[in-house]
């Protein structure tokens, strides 16, 4: 057996051991199953990256023939190249690492060993997703880690707002999906297979704006839509940070939320082929990073401002790949797997020792009381904010670079929302971790630092967070672009059906130009932030106090309750419609009907056979005078119409 077939199977295995027998193994063994099976699979990514470059940047492995019908030929496959590794070294590094974290902070939890299945269920998925050789092991992986996020964010069932937040994520998920899956139809219905290598080659053949491919790409981008929450499928993912925090971390900030990346990046051909598709992907990227950048401004649970901070960040991930700049779209991905992650493990080691608190109008001071936990969620901060030389200041402002070159409004709202993620992450250190202590003086008595096995993934993610984006330096600083060197090869389809694909380098005068100006506004806005709540100066008013603008804002511009009243409310009127009164008065009333008249005839015919013979001979001296008097009426008939002349 192949290491690469083993890589998806090994967290398959730890979900299996723990999943059967969590009510029976014990923590101790739980936890370590969960983690190495996890780690096992970081392991074979290493080995499969040896592979992979004794063979020439490609590996497909055909695991089994699956379907065949009529021409169609969909085998259970996967295929290694280049995009594929650095998607599974995100998934299973990143993810050994919050496996490893989940051991501490979950430690207590009664169903510490289904939590730990559960994670390498979705593993599990996430690379079948980016392994998969063609759309439909993709979609099998799509669908796996949309049925683990409802399990993962509902973990905690005994609390009904989680479970509404799960069903939430799952319908909204399921809404994309279809779009999705309607994208795979089209694509088998117009090329006749639905392996990448085959799809591709024959999409050289055709034109530049093809009304067939925009189709296609334009569902396949709904698929995206829902998944990584952009407008107007993205409001699942606020509520989904009811689940516990390394769930945050893993699904909703380094892998699952970013499988509409990888897609599109998969699909790089198709949507070069779709300039009308890449324009719509490009402005809804933009909306959305600046609508979750505003949200994200007031709010005031530690979560759910980086809840949408990722919805902002991954409208920038869009907002590049609808530009054409799809190395940097993905830089962006791995980038912001590093710091959110960090972010998310940070803010769950602030949970963790305030007692459970989220509310970061409760907290303050924390930097003396937490400080490894305060240095790396400040690391973290420094590279969303997009500081050199931290990561996120190399893939943003390669994003802000090409928007530039599209569309110089777009590239305004793009550097309007940076200024506003940088204020409203700073807003979020300086409240959590200086000023005064807000908490309770219990709370106060029980801060401390987190156990290892949640710090040490912390110090992990912060050394990426500080060098994960020198594998991207621009080119004015005479260094190669390592990523955008690794992935030319995926693009080749790309650059047969548009020659001018990436073959226009800013020059060094402007690029110095645009990175001056986002440095600057970066620190124009932690300069603002720190003025007005360093040292916890301007604490955040109670939800009751808070009016006019600022409270639309605070409550998410009322888009839920606008879903609600659009979408939600009505169905439930019809369905209590057809349940109240379609239901019973009709169907029921039907049905009860017919059964009631059988049971009334029934029950008259039952009196006519009573026995009686006295009935019996009344009975057929009438049943001979009728038929007596139809043969009559028959015989007057006839000679009325031989009278008149009628045949």
């Amino acid at each position: 057996m192949s290491i690469i077939t083993l890589i998806p199977l090994f967290p398959l295995i730890g979900f299996l051991i723990n999943g059967l027998g969590f009510r029976k193994i014990p923590k101790s063994i739980a936890g370590p199953v969960g983690v190495g099976a996890a780690l096992l699979s970081f392991v074979g990514t290493v080995v499969a990256y040896s592979q992979l470059q004794a063979n020439n940047g490609l590996i497909n492995i055909n695991v089994f023939d699956w379907i065949t019908v009529g021409t169609l030929q969909i085998n259970f496959s996967f295929q290694i190249d280049q995009l594929s590794i650095i998607m599974l070294f995100v998934i299973t590094g990143v993810g050994t690492l919050i496996h490893m974290y989940s051991m501490g902070y979950m430690h207590d939890d009664e169903g510490y060993g289904k939590f730990m299945a559960f994670l390498n269920l979705f593993l599990f998925s996430m690379l079948l997703l980016v392994m998969g050789s063609n759309y439909i092991i993709m979609f099998i992986g799509w669908e796996g880690v949309g049925l683990c996020s409802y399990l993962l964010i509902g973990f905690w069932n005994k609390n009904t707002e989680y479970g509404n937040a799960a069903r939430k994520a799952f319908i909204m998920n399921r809404i994309g999906d279809l779009g999705f899956l309607i994208g795979i139809f089209l694509i088998i219905a117009n090329f006749g297979t639905v392996e990448y290598a085959q799809v591709f080659d024959k999409a050289k053949a055709l034109t530049v704006g093809d009304n067939t491919v925009m189709l296609i790409t334009f569902f396949l981008f709904i698929g995206a839509m829902g998944k990584s929450a952009q407008i107007p499928l993205y409001t699942w993912l606020p509520d989904a940070m009811a689940g516990p925090t390394p769930v945050s971390a893993l699904i909703h900030a380094a892998t699952m939320v970013t499988s509409g990346i990888y897609m599109i990046v998969r699909s790089n051909i198709l949507y070069t082929l779709s300039p009308q598709t890449l324009e719509f992907v490009a402005w809804i990227g933009v909306a959305t990073a600046v609508l979750a950048a505003t949200i994200g401004i007031f709010q005031n649970d530690i979560k759910k401002v980086l809840a949408y901070s990722t919805v902002s960040q991954l409208g920038y991930m869009f907002m590049a790949l609808g530009v054409m700049a799809y190395t940097s779209g993905f830089f962006h991905v791995i980038t912001h797997a590093f710091f959110k992650a960090l972010l998310f493990l940070g803010a769950g080691s602030v949970i963790h020792a305030m007692s459970g608190e989220q509310d970061i109008r409760r907290m303050g001071g924390l930097w003396s009381k937490i400080k490894i936990t305060a240095i790396t969620f400040l690391i973290g901060t420094i590279a969303i904010s997009g500081i050199p030389p931290f990561a996120g200041f190399f893939s943003k402002d390669e994003i802000l670079a090409h928007v530039y070159e599209h569309n110089k409004i777009m590239w305004v709202l793009a550097v309007l929302g940076s200024m506003m993620t940088a204020f409203y992450m700073f807003r979020l250190f300086f409240l959590t971790f200086t000023g005064a202590f807000r908490g309770t003086h219990e709370q106060e008595h029980h801060l401390h630092e987190s156990p290892a096995s949640m710090t040490v993934p912390l110090m992990v993610l912060a050394a990426l967070s500080v060098i994960g984006g020198f594998i991207g330096m621009p080119e004015i600083f005479h260094f190669p672009h390592a990523l955008a060197d690794f992935l030319n090869p995926i693009y080749d389809g790309s650059r047969t059906v548009n020659p001018e694909f990436g073959a226009h380098p800013m020059d060094h005068s402007t690029e110095w130009m645009l990175m001056g100006i986002s440095v600057a506004a970066a620190a124009i806005s932690i300069f603002v932030a720190y003025t007005r709540f360093g040292n916890s100066k301007n604490v955040p008013v109670e939800d009751s106090e808070i009016t006019g603008a600022q409270k639309v804002i605070y409550n998410k511009y009322y888009i839920d309750e606008t879903y609600w009243a659009i979408f939600v409310n009505p169905v439930k009127h019809l369905s209590n419609l057809f349940a109240n009164i379609v239901e019973p008065k009709g169907f029921d009333g039907i049905v009860n009907g017919i059964g009631n008249f059988v049971n009334s005839f029934s029950n008259f015919a039952r009196r006519l056979q009573a026995g009686g013979a006295g009935f019996y001979l009344f009975a057929m001296v009438i049943s001979i005078a009728v038929i007596v008097a139809i043969n009559m009426g028959y015989q007057v008939l006839e000679t009325i119409k031989a009278f008149v002349g009628i045949k």
